[in-house]
This record gives structure tokens, sequence and C-alpha cells, in this order.
């Protein structure tokens, strides 16, 4: 099937993206899961390997393309190397409404991210929704207002600049959550000093419900494969 074959299966800008989390499984299959990245790689997807910490996961794999269907058969040819796939998440890359005014280079770096960066091998991603409560309700702000808080969210991140890569992409309806958060950081306290600092601003502080958190390291296939402990 072509990109083009199914418009349901093609976002009109922007990318899909898939983090999918899969244990280790005694009859996994080393050389089926390479070839399966490495297919999905060819056809034009970045795929992300993670080697996990943590009980929640031995791997995540993380993919981006423009094309539903080619992520679907990555999923699929990844379990059928017998890697248990335990936890997902889908998601669509995106320019946010905040940032409706940003230049355009900056749009398309959001819109198609090159990852990973390099030099930034920490990984930790999470998703996040806005509260929805009676009296602390996001989507009844006023958009300026929403903005601003926004904004104010943003000059914290920025002062991690050079440190880390945050990607966050678009999930409301496509998902549990309304976004996913990627991060990409020189070291893992990275990870830990960014999220704590912008859970002190407004928009975080108050108004922002978050899922689980997975971390580990970004790694090429065969290395991560191996620290996993499928040879």
């Amino acid at each position: 099937m072509t990109a083009t074959a199914d418009p349901g299966a093609n976002p009109s800008e922007g990318l899909g993206v898939v983090h999918l989390f899969f244990r280790n499984q005694p009859l996994a299959d080393r050389e089926a899961v390479l070839a399966a990245v490495d297919e999905s790689q060819s056809a034009g997807d970045q795929v992300v390997m993670v080697a996990m910490l943590g009980h929640k996961a031995d791997l995540a794999v993380m993919a981006l393309g423009d094309d539903l269907w080619r992520l679907r058969r990555l999923q699929t040819a990844l379990c059928l190397a017998g890697l248990e796939l335990v936890d997902s998440y889908v998601s669509l890359t995106e320019v946010s409404e905040y940032a409706a005014g940003v230049p355009d280079d900056m749009k398309q770096a959001r819109l198609y991210p090159v990852l990973p960066p390099e030099g930034k091998t920490a990984w930790c991603f999470y998703p996040m929704s806005k509260r929805r409560n009676s009296n602390e309700n996001w989507f009844s702000m006023p958009f300026e207002d929403r903005k601003a808080l926004m904004y104010e969210h943003g000059t914290s991140g920025r002062k991690f600049a050079g440190r880390l890569v945050q990607l966050i992409t678009a999930s409301t309806g496509v998902d549990d959550f309304e976004w996913g958060v990627t991060l990409f950081a020189q070291r893992p306290d990275d990870l830990k000093d960014v999220v704590y600092t912008m859970r002190f601003d407004e928009a975080s502080a108050v108004y922002a419900e978050f899922g689980a958190f997975y971390t580990g390291m970004v790694a090429e296939p065969a290395e991560t494969l191996t620290a996993i402990g499928l040879l």
C-alpha cells in the first residue's frame, strides 16, 4: 500500500508517531527485529530505539512517518518477531495554536523533526492533558490568557536549550491523553531538572495532568537489543 492509497492513513500535514513499548521474550528473533526496523527506515520512516529502565518495558520503539499503514506494518513485524507489546501511545506532530506566529523553520521542525538528536541519548516519554475541573478548566479560559501561560511555560523550557530536545505531539482524539511529550537529553538529570522546573509554571502546576513516565537510553538498534538481552 502506497502513502497515497488511503487518505485516512496520511496526515494532511506533519507525521504520525507511535511509541511502542515491548518486553523481551525467550523466543524473540533478534534478526527479525533488526530487519523490521531496517525495512521501516528504508521506506522513509524514522525509528528510534530505546533500552528501557525499570519494570514497565524492556524496549521502546518510537517511529515517525507520513503513512500510518507503514507504522502499523512495523508494529506487526515487531510482534511477529516475538516481542511482547505491553504498552503504546499514538500521536501526531503539530504546530500548537499558541505557536502559530513562529517562523516557518520552527514550524517545520515541529511538523517534521529529525530524530534522534545527536549527543542526546537520555530519553523520556510521558503523556499529559489539561484539567477540566469545575474551578480549574483550561479550556474555559480565554485564548489570550492560555497563550500567556504557555509563553511563560515555554520561557522556562528555553532555559534548557542545548541540554535537551523536546518534541510535543498531539493525541487529542487518537489516544487517552491530549499530548505526548518526548525528551532527548544529554544526561539523565537534565530530564529531571526540566520537568521539575516547568512544573512550577501555572500552566503545569494548576492545569496539567500527567500519565506514566518511561525512561531509557537511545542507541543503535543492534546495541539496544544487546542491552535488553536479545542476542
